[in-house]
């Protein structure tokens, strides 16, 4: 069949409901695009149009938005992702995951810029996607199997699948959705899929294809993109190491999770660093398409070829849990892997049940640095099995009911990644206004903090600013749907910044904030945006429409009930200090509220104001 042409985006996404079987395609505006652009952002927007506050997220009502961005299916680098959007059942709000791998661009082949799942089957099911048809499938044969038997009954060379494992099925809270070796993996998004019966998504590769507006231009930004990765030295880091290239900053800044994030450092941590597990296990690229940062690994573990764990994976299944040998890391990746469960929230939850266990809140055998016992959790987690019953709630719900909350290492619900904020202030900001929980990749202010040096970690001083500045930045990212990765070489490699003596832009950012963000040079984002769609959009509307996009997020989850009161941190991040520190110190997030609240617009509850929706056209 010959391939016909898509100029960006069609501006169409199928809506199926699984309840009737009906299909409904349904049109995207320019306006809509213009203000949204694509990926997170209109999903947010699809989902606020159609989702009443207070719905069960397990039940019938609930709703899942996959979306590609405006560049999915170009060769723009590092633009293979796509995103989810849902209500989260881990954290009661909106629910968000973004994921690398073709399903997004196999999807775009077949005409669609995204899917919106509704309703419930009444018995497990699978889809399958194919020009503008949508075939339901019988998925009872499938129901029960991990997910590398079920990709390889329902794969193939001219498809792309996302699968849920047994603990999708079941219905534990941190259940994951896996699109090849990637996955949509925060905040439960399997379990949501697991409740409407729905096993699998089959995308077969359609008759269309991407084409830029502006060919000539498109290829020049291209070019100038990956001129701009290649010379850049945290790009060139995660190539050489993938993200365990991250460990080495954490160890050196005593900020690993150790111990349920009882101590900041260890003296086997070096095991788990991205350069000695290169040495060790023989790692080789192994990532998404296309990509020119290749962070994506495997290597040799327990004698076979397995992707190498993430940082955050080596970190909260790793050193939290006080074991530092990437070979039974790997298990419990494979593991979580298999039946489907975020590593981060499953690691969190274990390290909280870990310690409950040695203060006589909970009775079980797990035990920190017992590697056989969390192999074994793991395991019962997925199928509801023993203790493993009520790991499968998360670290919030076991500490309501058991007490514990102190050291509950959480936000909102959502267990917190791998960067402990008592050694990087401004990330213990950002995890507590993050609208999804503890996430990192809200704002990820650490990587200033501590990897690049331009702020010191531990002051207060800009953070608000930051957090906000790339709380905005990276909203929009994710609805573009490139990388994150990729703000490194597009922003710190342009002219100004790299003609700019490094502590001359340290002490603008330190004392000047507003300032130095206003320099910051992102322009070949949007300029990607119009080379594609050729749709008009400055970098002030870029970034104008990244606050868009995070205050409708924020606007839901007021709507869900929260408040000043969930913007916080656990007690042991606030007032205990790790063990290892000489330095004493804890996270000072009253006064960061503060500031960030009035940059923010929102009211002392933390609810955005109504004159400032206004001006966002929300």
């Amino acid at each position: 069949m010959n391939e016909k042409e898509i100029t960006g985006t069609l501006n169409r996404v199928i809506e199926i409901d699984l309840s009737s079987k009906k299909i409904t395609p349904v049109s995207i505006s320019e306006d809509l695009r213009r203000r949204f652009l694509g990926g997170k952002g209109l999903a947010l927007k699809l989902m606020y149009d159609r989702l009443n506050p207070g719905i069960d997220p397990l039940g019938e009502d609930n709703i899942i938005i996959v979306m590609t961005g405006v560049l999915a299916g170009t060769s723009t680098p590092c633009s293979g992702r796509f995103h989810a959007i849902f209500k989260s059942p881990l954290t009661n709000i909106i629910g968000s995951s973004s994921c690398g791998g073709s399903f997004g661009r196999m999807l775009k082949t077949n005409g669609w810029d995204g899917l919106i799942l509704r309703g419930k089957s009444p018995k497990p099911i699978s889809l399958k996607i194919h020009h503008d048809a949508v075939e339901f499938l019988n998925a009872e044969e499938l129901w029960g199997k991990d997910i590398s038997v079920t990709q390889a009954q329902i794969g193939g060379k001219e498809n792309e699948t996302l699968v849920i494992g047994p603990a999708g099925e079941n219905l534990v809270r941190f259940a994951n959705v896996a699109s090849g070796y990637r996955y949509l993996g925060r905040g439960g998004l399997g379990a949501v899929m697991g409740s409407k019966n729905l096993k699998a998504i089959v995308a077969i590769k359609g008759q269309y294809k991407v084409v830029p507006f502006f060919p000539q231009r498109f290829e020049k930004l291209k070019k100038r993109a990956n001129d701009y990765i290649n010379r850049n030295s945290m790009s060139q880091l995660m190539r050489d190491y993938g993200t365990a290239a991250n460990t080495e900053f954490v160890i050196r800044n005593r900020m690993l999770p150790v111990k349920n994030f009882t101590f900041g450092n260890h003296e086997k941590a070096i095991e788990i660093t991205g350069q000695k597990i290169k040495t060790n296990h023989d790692t080789k690229h192994h990532t998404c398409k296309p990509c020119s940062i290749l962070c994506g690994h495997k290597g040799v573990f327990n004698n076979t070829i397995k992707s190498v764990p993430e940082y955050e994976t080596l970190a909260l299944l790793g050193s939290n849990l006080g074991v530092f040998d990437p070979n039974f890391i790997s298990l419990f990746n494979d593991i979580c892997n298999e039946k489907g469960m975020d590593t981060i929230s499953a690691g969190g939850t274990l390290a909280w049940v870990m310690e409950a266990t040695q203060k006589g809140l909970v009775r079980t055998d797990l035990e920190f640095g017992n590697s056989d016992k969390i192999i074994h959790a793991l395991n019962a987690t997925a199928h509801l099995e023993e203790f493993g019953k009520e790991i499968a709630t998360g670290s919030k719900a076991l500490s309501d009911k058991y007490g514990g909350k102190e050291f509950a290492i959480q936000v909102k619900g959502l267990e917190m990644a791998g960067y402990d904020p008592r050694g990087a202030y401004g990330q213990g900001l950002g995890y507590a206004v993050a609208n999804r929980g503890a996430c990192h990749l809200s704002s990820f202010p650490v990587a200033f903090e501590n990897f690049l040096g331009f702020l010191k970690p531990d002051t207060i001083r800009a953070k608000p600013e930051f957090v906000k500045f790339f709380e905005n930045f990276y909203a929009a990212l994710n609805s573009m749907d490139i990388c994150q990765f990729t703000g490194y070489g597009l922003t710190l490699e342009t002219f100004l910044t790299k003609m700019t003596p490094r502590f001359f832009l340290a002490f603008l950012m330190q004392n000047l904030p507003s300032f130095a963000l206003s320099l910051v040079d992102f322009s070949i984002y949007p300029d990607m945006f119009q080379a594609v769609t050729g749709m008009k959009l400055s970098s002030r509307d870029f970034l104008i429409a990244g606050e868009r996009i995070h205050m409708i997020e924020r606007l839901m989850n007021t709507n869900e009930g929260i408040r000043k009161k969930d913007d916080t941190l656990p007690d042991r991040l606030l007032f205990e200090h790790r063990k290892d520190d000489p330095e004493k110190r804890c996270v000072p997030l009253i006064p960061m509220i503060e500031r960030y609240y009035k940059l923010r617009g929102y009211n002392n509850e933390g609810i955005p104001e109504a004159s400032f929706l206004k001006k966002l056209k929300l």
